[in-house]
């Protein structure tokens, strides 16, 4: 009898051995991946060196962008999705390249309903929420909006032009009364030549018919989830103008002029 409660005990043990272990095999396989450095980008590394199909081995949300700087990319619930330089929204090949993107597997610890915010606030908000600025989150919110204001870039002809310069004449798009999605991440300081700093974020209307890279917005309700994430990777291009570019410029009044329009 006792030989059978011990081998009984010990299936037990087996199975939440087993259990722990898948556990701690997903969390630490949740991680950020990145895709060339944005300092490269800045400085028109615009060629792209990895498939999108690659990119879900290493996430189901992200956002980047396309080959030769080609439209704003949100990568959402495992689809892609391309906004060019006409304001209309694609679902591009996956064979299609990027020369830079950030994604992830989206599992939010955080889920917090909202009311009222701009993009400010936005950010205060999600500040008020975090363990630690050092570390990074992805970040979604689904909701209403009373204005959201988007970018997106026109794919480029070689020589490629510096992204600052590119962007100081880029396509603007404004919606009034729209629900959709925020999508993006949040980077620690330490990031600065590597990522963007602080927040970065891209929309996606439910219907389809409005996105970009945010500029702006007024949000009347929705829903927030974060998740916190403490592993980041870069996967480098071995090849191409990556190899060739000075990348010890501080470029970041540039980076902010990109970002904020």
């Amino acid at each position: 009898m006792l030989k059978k409660h011990l081998s009984v005990a010990g299936i037990y043990l087996a199975f939440f051995v087993f259990i722990f272990s898948c556990a701690k095999e997903k969390e630490h396989a949740q991680s950020i991946v990145q895709i060339s450095t944005i300092n490269a980008l800045m400085q028109g590394v615009y060629d792209g060196t990895t498939p999108l199909s690659a990119l879900t081995a290493h996430g189901d949300f992200g956002i980047g962008t396309f080959h030769a700087l080609d439209g704003e990319m949100i990568f959402l619930d495992g689809v892609f999705y391309q906004i060019k330089a006409d304001g209309k929204i694609y679902e591009p090949e996956k064979s299609i390249l990027t020369p830079f993107a950030t994604v992830t597997f989206f599992h939010p610890e955080v889920n917090y309903h909202i009311k009222k915010l701009s993009f400010t606030q936005f950010k205060t908000e999600i500040d008020s929420l975090m363990v630690s600025s050092n570390l990074f989150y992805a970040i979604k919110m689904h909701g209403t909006f009373s204005r959201v204001k988007t970018r997106s870039v026109p794919a480029q002809q070689k020589p490629y032009l510096p992204l600052v310069e590119i962007t100081s004449n880029q396509p603007e798009f404004e919606k009034q009364e729209v629900t959709g999605t925020l999508s993006g991440f949040y980077c620690p300081p330490f990031v600065t030549g590597i990522n963007v700093p602080g927040y970065h974020m891209h929309f996606l209307a439910d219907d389809k018919s409005f996105g970009g890279h945010v500029l702006e917005f007024e949000m009347t309700e929705g829903t927030l989830w974060l998740d916190q994430i403490n592993d980041f990777r870069m996967l480098l291009p071995e090849e191409g103008g990556f190899l060739d570019t000075d990348l010890t410029d501080d470029l970041t009044d540039d980076l902010e002029d990109v970002e904020g329009g």
